[in-house]
Formats: structure tokens, C-alpha cells, sequence
């Protein structure tokens, strides 16, 4: 997941559609593969591949990996998009086909590349020599380890080469989201990242995510579905969010969001006399941020005092996170950490 930007025609971002959050993890991983040159000629049946690595950095636990990877297989092929045109909805899928691989085939085609450092260059090796598309499709796997993603010709505009009113979304920003409606949200939101400021209509939203006569109250639109969305948006994205919830009359008819950058925060002082350099002694990082910085000091060199030689990245990756519970070990690496971004 090396490339994590992410782009989508506004239309996109504010069509109809309902998708699980392992979709939408799927779909945005895909998206992240794309070319982003929009001058850059897109092939329609171009593959895009995602790894349990990718969804363990997006939050996913990495001894649940397989089953959610399957699970967002599933159903992702009969998903539908309804977009907004000057003569009507237009229906789109999202995907025209999905791969699942089954164990077996990928463990008998890692045989084949044993210098393969990670699940990354292994796809690359793969590519290459044009193994992934020549392999048969397999509808039904009880081990997913890696998925294949040929996006629908008829998405293809709102998702490539696209020059004028589109937004951008960093994978690195929704990391851990656990909510279809905090991804929705959030990228409405990013629509206007300049402005910070974002004002939908009830009916709009409820529309965008296809809720039909769900939640019909504006109490329990704001109970199941806003403030679920703004809590987790809160909490694990780089933006804080306080919204308000306009009247027309006597009706609530507008969802206003007001956000801005946690970065331009000043950072709270504890004790004043303690030196600014010297960091303290526990800070805490959630889930997502475990397995994803887990997952960069794997691979630094550094870290091979650590590791016990026979283990694999991931699985030396997943030792890490658990090292980032304890205090000690914490602090130990907290220069690596920064090293790898960590702030």
C-alpha cells in the first residue's frame, strides 16, 4: 500500500450506493493502485490486487484477515452504484469481476518465487510474468489470501484521468474505520478539505447511503448513522469534526460539518519543567496505527535484532504490534517509530 492516494469524480462521492466496510476497504485499496496521471491512458481491464497486508494496515486484526477478505469478496460483484446524470440515474457495478485465490494456489505459486520478500513484490513477481490473469477464476475460497479487482468499463470515468471536480483521500486517513457511514462521510467531507466546511441535506445523505425508509427520524439518523461517523472520524482521522444538525421550520433538514486538521493543534504540556525532547514514556496508538507502523519496521534493517530468523515479515510484523503494548519495549523503539513517521 505504498501508493495511498486516492481519487474519485465528485459524482462518485455523492452517488447512492451501500457497501460493508470490507468493500469499501477493498474498493479504496484498488483505487489506490490507479494510475493518478490524467493524462495516462487507463487499460479497462487492468487488474488490481489486494493482500492481507493491505487490510491488516487498514485496521483489519491479522488473525481475522482471511475471513474479512472473503466476506468483502462475497457480495462486491453484485454491488451497484446509482449516479446522478442530467437524464436520470444511471446503475453501474462497481466491478466487472473479482478473484478470490485459494490457499493451496497460493501457496504452490509462492514455491515457485521463495525470494520474494514480502506479499507486494511476490504480486509483482506474479504480474510480471502474467501468472494472476492467466489463472482460472475462483468463485468460492475458504482461505482467502489475496484478491484480484477488475473495475466495470462503466466506472472507469469517475475512478481514472480524472481533470476537474474530483476529490483526493489518503488510505492513511481512514485507517481502523470500522463504519461504511464514517468512510461515506468522510469523503464528503474532503469534497471541501478547502473550505472545512460542509453542509448536506438529510434527504441527499440518506440518499447517498441508500437507506431507503431506514431511520426515517432525524433522531435516529443522528444516533445510528452521524454520530457513529463523526465519533470513529474523531478519533482516527487526521481532521476533529463538530457538526449541527439545521432546522427548516420545525423539521430538521441540513447536516452542517465544520472540521479541521488535528496538526495545527498545539500540543498540550504537561509538566512544564520536564524537557520538550524527551518523549514521554507511553503514548498511546490504536489498532490500526499498531499494525501499520508494525508492518514499516519490519522491513527496516535495524529491527533485525529483534527478529528470530525464521518467521516471515508479516508474521514478524504482527510480533511488533504486540511489542508496542508494553512500556518498555515502547520506548525502546519509540526512535524507529519516528523514524518510520510516527508522530
Amino acid at each position: 500500500m505504498k501508493n495511498d492516494l486516492v481519487v474519485m469524480d465528485n459524482n462518485l462521492i455523492r452517488a447512492s450506493y451501500k457497501l460493508t466496510a470490507n468493500e469499501m476497504r477493498l474498493i479504496l485499496v484498488a483505487l489506490s493502485q490507479m494510475p493518478k496521471d490524467p493524462d495516462e491512458p487507463i487499460d479497462p481491464k487492468q487488474a488490481y490486487y489486494i493482500s492481507k497486508d493491505d487490510f491488516v494496515r487498514l485496521g483489519v486484526k491479522p488473525n481475522n484477515v482471511a475471513r474479512e477478505i472473503r466476506e468483502a469478496c462475497s457480495d462486491l460483484l453484485n454491488r451497484v452504484v446509482v449516479l446522478d446524470t442530467p437524464i436520470g440515474d444511471l446503475g453501474v457495478h462497481w466491478v466487472h469481476n473479482i478473484l478470490h485465490f485459494k490457499t493451496e494456489v497460493f501457496e504452490r505459486l509462492k514455491k515457485e518465487y521463495p525470494n520474494a520478500k514480502n506479499d507486494e513484490e511476490f504480486i509483482n513477481n506474479l504480474r510480471l510474468h502474467n501468472l494472476l490473469d492467466s489463472l482460472p477464476v475462483i468463485a468460492k475460497s475458504d482461505e482467502n489470501i489475496i484478491a484480484r479487482i477488475v473495475f466495470h468499463e462503466n466506472m472507469i470515468p469517475y475512478i481514472s484521468q480524472l481533470k476537474q471536480q474530483f476529490t483526493k483521500l489518503n488510505l492513511t486517513d481512514v485507517m481502523g474505520f470500522g463504519s461504511f457511514y464514517s468512510y461515506r462521510i468522510y469523503l464528503m467531507m474532503m469534497q471541501f478539505k478547502e473550505t472545512e466546511f460542509c453542509k448536506i441535506h438529510l434527504d441527499d445523505l440518506r440518499n447517498a447511503l441508500d437507506l431507503n425508509d431506514k431511520y426515517p427520524l432525524a433522531a435516529d439518523l443522528k444516533r445510528w448513522v452521524i454520530d457513529t461517523a463523526v465519533d470513529e472520524i474523531n478519533e482516527k482521522s487526521p481532521y476533529s469534526v463538530k457538526y449541527e444538525l439545521i432546522k427548516t421550520g420545525r423539521k430538521f433538514t441540513h447536516l452542517e460539518l465544520k472540521f479541521k486538521s488535528k496538526k495545527g493543534r498545539k500540543p498540550i504540556v504537561k509538566d512544564s519543567k520536564r524537557d520538550p525532547k524527551t518523549p514521554d514514556l507511553f503514548i498511546p496508538m490504536t489498532d490500526a496505527q499498531r499494525y501499520l507502523f508494525a508492518a514499516k519496521l519490519s522491513e527496516m534493517p535495524e529491527m533485525s535484532k529483534y527478529s528470530q530468523g525464521t518467521e516471515s515479515y508479516q508474521q514478524f510484523a504482527i510480533r511488533i504490534a504486540d511489542m508496542f503494548l508494553d512500556t518498555e519495549k515502547f520506548k525502546e523503539l519509540l526512535p524507529l517509530l519516528r523514524k518510520a513517521g510516527f508522530q
